[in-house]
């Protein structure tokens, strides 16, 4: 009976299974908590410092004018301190990103509750449940990748910035870090860019607009679509009163006063070149912190005239005729680029079209062959017939296959023939036209073979563009350029442009037959749609094989302009050619830009001076010039070609016409 009473109460006292079980597991799931927390915190970045927002310093883009064009970064002044919030902007932002931001410990537990009830009943993502501070744990040190691991690390950075700032302090840091489109990092950069005004100043619905930013940069940004940008405002003020933040009165005071939105830039469009700018500005100003402003050559009302008659031809179907995506890039005598459009939307595409895109020139190449012809003996009333040719399995074709015979140099280009300018460039020598092409200003890789003298080699527009400009300033090269100065905001200068004489790569009979040449192709060739009523207009058009790409490279009085439409993925066009589209946007962008006077190198050049014996010497008598034909008239294969640092066609053609006399 003792051992019986003994055994009883040893199992009395003994722990029941289950609770035993249940105690390993919450042990082991402790130690396994411990474990991911630890692991967690060892991958965390580094937290001993962290700055009220980061000290990139501001860029302000002026044009040539002075006039604001962009600004890039974020100013060390424009700072939000935590003793200082705008209160209107903090009232706005709390009421559409968390409500209850200063009642929760950095993880929303009723919001995130609500957002994965949403998201469940939806069957797909809908609501976040993200508090303030979790989206400045994020910004501050985690990439955007969607992982349970990000995740988990966010939420142990959110509590540590909980336990480490006060509740306006973590605020700050966000309003300071925060997208708000438009270039804009930061509260304070954001209302100077839209509003002109610090965010102290800032009204109820000038607030209500910017954080109705948050959600969509740049979707909501008022650049780009004012009517979406209020009717998102509108939501915010909603919420602003729904959680007692402002009255009734207030919320319709706001609703119902326009906000004007500061122009800020001279358009949207000119963040292409802008961002093409600002990656010089670090190479002129390395490891420069503060703030600096930047003198740039674009004239904002060029640019405005550029990205409305860019606007116009792609949204015309009768101009864009297909194409999808275009550019246009403007060059004054001495380079400097007066207006730049990257594409149809920078806001939906910010590659910029005018300096990265390489697409095949077509006929807007030609202009160099037949600079190189008339550098070798040709001049523009020599004729050539207009008729098939092949050269082994090679037979370029014609624009529609149509040929007129018999006809003189000025009636091929003016007509844009191909037979006509391969036999051109094979009677002038491929090698010379290349080295004419690299001395105006091509630098993108070229092969000598048949296809050269058609444009089969790609370019950008502005590559073109500054190898067009010899033809308009009196036959001088010409580097395109966009910075006149840069100093910082003290007023040091860093760097300031120094104007250059370029290098006189044409003579000007050359320039004058050249001349000739593009008046023809203005006033009865392919280039009719670029005339503009009363003024001087010359210029070139290009298309390739299957529409793929249309140009118009040309110029009128002292500006050079190059416009390219075609599709991005190189995609045939419906029926795209240089003189509709191109042509016409050339045109009507000519027709509202400020256009420079031509320089006095160009009018110079225009006609020579009977008094003048280098202009006359240049101009060889009748009896000197040779024979048309298909045969080299000074053959520049590469073997025989000159060196190009020899290839000095002034030189060359005095050379020769002394040994003539």
């Amino acid at each position: 009976m003792a051992r019986t009473h003994r055994s009883a109460r040893s199992r009395k006292g003994r722990m029941p299974v289950w609770l035993r079980v249940l105690t390993l597991l919450v042990i082991a799931g402790g130690l396994l908590t411990t474990g991911v927390i630890v692991h967690l915190a060892r991958t965390l970045p580094d937290l001993s410092a962290i700055e009220p927002a980061p000290h990139t310093g501001e860029t302000v883009l002026l044009d040539r004018d002075g006039r604001t064009i962009a600004r890039r970064g974020q100013s060390t002044s424009a700072v939000i301190m935590a003793d200082a919030l705008p209160q209107n902007l903090a009232d706005a932002v709390l009421a559409v990103e968390d409500r209850r931001f200063y009642s929760h410990f950095g993880i929303d537990l009723i919001g995130t509750t609500r957002a994965l009830m949403a998201n469940i009943r939806a069957g797909r993502v809908v609501q976040g449940g993200s508090t303030i501070t979790q989206q400045l744990a994020k910004n501050l040190f985690l990439s955007s990748e969607r992982t349970y691991e990000r995740k988990a690390q966010e939420v142990l950075l959110a509590l540590w910035l909980e336990h480490r700032f006060t509740k306006d302090e973590i605020l700050a840091l966000y309003l300071n870090r925060v997208y708000f489109g438009a270039g804009a990092w930061g509260a304070e950069a954001a209302s100077r860019r839209y509003f002109s005004k610090p965010a102290d100043d800032l009204s109820i619905g000038e607030a209500a607009l910017l954080a109705g930013l948050l959600k969509a940069p740049s979707r909501y940004a008022p650049t780009n679509d004012s009517r979406r940008a209020s009717v998102r405002a509108t939501v915010v003020l909603d919420l602003m009163y729904a959680t007692g933040r402002i009255s009734q009165s207030e919320r319709i005071d706001a609703a119902s006063t326009p906000i004007r939105v500061s122009r800020g830039s001279s358009s949207p469009g000119a963040g292409w070149f802008a961002d093409w700018v600002m990656t010089q500005v670090r190479e002129l100003a390395p490891g420069y912190q503060g703030d600096l402003i930047v003198r740039t050559t674009l004239d904002v009302d060029a640019q405005r005239a550029a990205e409305t008659a860019l606007t116009q031809g792609l949204g015309n179907p009768d101009w864009a005729r297909g194409a999808g995506e275009g550019a246009l890039v403007a060059l004054d005598s001495q380079g400097g680029v007066r207006a730049m459009v990257g594409g149809h939307d920078y806001a939906q595409a910010p590659f910029n079209r005018a300096v990265n895109a390489r697409r095949q020139p077509g006929s807007a190449f030609k202009p160099f062959v037949y600079a190189a012809a008339f550098e070798g003996g040709l001049s523009p009333e020599d004729i050539f017939v207009d008729a098939p040719i092949s050269y082994g399995d090679w037979a370029p074709q014609n624009y529609g296959d149509r040929y007129e015979g018999e006809m003189t140099l000025e009636r091929a280009f003016a007509r844009s023939s191909n037979a006509v300018a391969v036999q051109v460039a094979e009677a002038t020598g491929r090698g010379w036209v290349m080295r004419t092409a690299r001395r105006m200003g091509i630098d993108s890789p070229l092969e000598n073979t048949h296809a050269l003298s058609l444009g089969a080699y790609e370019v950008t527009p502005l590559e073109l563009g500054q190898a067009y400009l010899p033809f308009m300033n009196g036959g001088r090269s010409a580097d395109a350029y966009a910075i006149l100065s840069v100093r910082t905001a003290e007023g040091d200068m860093l760097f300031e442009h120094e104007p250059l004489q370029g290098e006189r790569v044409l003579a000007d009979r050359i320039l004058r037959q050249m001349d000739q040449l593009f008046d023809a192709a203005v006033s009865y060739g392919t280039a009719r749609s670029a005339r503009v009523d009363g003024r001087l207009v010359r210029g070139k058009t290009g298309t390739t094989n299957d529409n793929r790409d249309a140009w118009f490279a040309g110029w009128m009085d002292g500006l050079t302009a190059v416009v390219w439409m075609g599709n991005d993925d190189y995609s045939a066009t419906t029926d795209a050619v240089g003189g509709a589209g191109p042509a016409r946007v050339f045109a009507a962008f000519m027709s509202a830009a400020p256009v420079p006077p031509r320089g006095l190198d160009a009018v110079l050049a225009d006609a020579p001076r009977s008094d003048d014996p280098i202009a006359n010497l240049l101009s060889p008598p009748p009896q000197a010039q040779p024979l048309p034909g298909p045969e080299p008239l000074n053959p520049q294969d590469p073997a025989d070609a000159p060196p190009e640092d020899e290839a000095d066609p002034i030189a060359d053609l005095l050379g020769r016409l002394g040994g003539a006399q």
